[in-house]
């Protein structure tokens, strides 16, 4: 049976009521499908809808109806606000992954190109938990958008296999190229030293990886393995620093116009979690070098990532993942990188491990490097005294007699 073209008010006459759906969301979030869900209301029954939320990038809530739920592993402001209908699961990709696999999603919701000369509706800019996922949900409906680019890598769903969909062209989600501040530049260029040729790099979004990227484009054979990129990415490519072929494997892209515009470029090669996040794949690398970032770092080397002034904001996300694959790479390393303070120099980043707050994102054997704009503290091989010493080296120089003392009365009990 072919297609079904559908209207903003159809999606209830393709879309059974209840079970487990999964939306394209970070940049690939569908204006029109949100609509659709909306108009839907109460004929969806008990039905809970997940995907990638980005905080700051994803606002809708998916409140279709008065018993409509969503699962998500990342906290947006807009659903913290509904968490009386929010399952919060703060788990990695992988750990995701096997919660659907158990789910079983009845449906997807995806925004995706327009079929090619061979049927093929490319996922584009978002290719995360629906490639490995539509093929055993029953429903599928696409919103076709001219404005999603064709990406390589996974081939995409094919037009023929859609229950239905809605046409219509939409700006993809993005975030704007900000210009590095000094902060940001002294950490990238700790953290760039360690960046050596041949290495493969996994980071994600912001200031810091962008500015990473930027300053290792003196180097040459560079690989990508990564989750998520930002323009940083697109200008790594094109200098002439990558290996040749299919050199940057990542899964979604979230940055600016020109970004998305360039992700036709031939080092691009866009796959599934079941690949990005898959530590048996990026840990086979001879050096993986993984740079996460964190809202706070503790005197033994723990990272807290996952807990702010206003509350939860995500689970470790896939930062746990690469951790494992880099374990795994013979010769890699895990970095962290933060700012030595916040709030306006009036908070220390580098904490007495009992002012910590939220869970323990990443133990302190998951992590090789820390780095702020005071340097990298380098604790592999080193025991507890001499960890926290490093620590306290690289916090902000107002901060750091308080957490000599602080450690001083940690010690004594160790």
């Amino acid at each position: 049976m072919a297609p079904r073209a559908l209207k903003v008010d159809e999606l209830a006459s393709v879309l059974p009521p209840g079970g487990l759906t999964l939306v394209s969301a970070s940049p690939a979030e569908s204006d029109l499908l949100v609509e659709m869900v909306a108009q839907a209301g109460d004929a969806l029954g008990d039905m809970t809808f997940s995907g990638i939320f980005v905080p700051g990038l994803n606002k809708p809530t998916y409140s279709g109806g008065s018993q409509t739920r969503v699962l998500s592993f990342f906290q947006t402001p807009q659903l913290r606000a509904e968490a009386h209908r929010v399952d919060f699961v703060p788990v990695h990709y992988a750990a995701g992954q096997a919660l659907y696999r158990s789910l079983k999603p009845r449906a997807v919701l995806a925004m995706v190109s327009p079929p090619d000369e061979n049927g093929m509706c490319s996922f584009g800019a978002e290719t995360a938990w629906i490639p490995d996922n539509w093929r055993n949900a029953a429903v599928r409906v696409a919103h076709i958008n001219p404005a999603m680019p064709r990406t390589a890598g996974d081939p995409g769903i094919p037009f023929a296999e859609l229950t239905g969909y809605i046409e219509g062209e939409q700006p993809l989600k993005g975030m704007p190229d900000g210009a590095a501040d000094p902060v940001s530049e002294a950490i990238a260029r700790h953290a760039a030293a360690f960046i050596e040729d041949g290495a493969t790099i996994q980071t994600g979004l912001g200031k810091v990886p962008d500015c990473i990227l930027d300053m290792v484009q003196d180097r040459r054979n560079l690989r990508i393995h990564t989750g998520l990129i930002g323009d940083g990415a697109l200008r790594l490519v094109r200098s002439g620093a990558m290996a040749t072929g299919k050199s940057a494997l990542v899964g979604v892209a979230i940055g600016s116009p020109a970004l998305y515009a360039g992700l036709d470029d031939p080092h691009f090669d866009f796959r599934p979690i079941s690949v990005t996040h898959d530590p048996r794949v990026s840990g086979a690398a001879e050096q993986l070098i993984t740079v996460n970032g964190a809202l706070e770092v503790d005197l033994f080397g723990q990272t807290y990532a996952e807990v702010g002034p206003k509350g939860a904001m995500s689970g470790p996300g896939g930062a746990s993942d690469f951790t494992t694959a880099a374990r795994l790479s013979p010769r890699g390393i895990r970095m962290i990188c933060l700012p030595a303070d916040a709030g306006k120099g009036a908070i220390t980043r580098i904490i007495d491990p009992r002012d910590a707050k939220g869970p323990v994102s990443l133990g302190r054997l998951d992590t090789d490097i820390v780095v702020t704009e005071h340097g990298a503290a380098d604790l592999r091989g080193k025991g507890h005294n001499a960890r926290a010493e490093a620590l306290i080296a690289i916090a902000a120089p107002a901060f750091r007699d308080a957490l000599a003392a602080a450690w001083s009365r940690i010690a004594d009990g160790l």
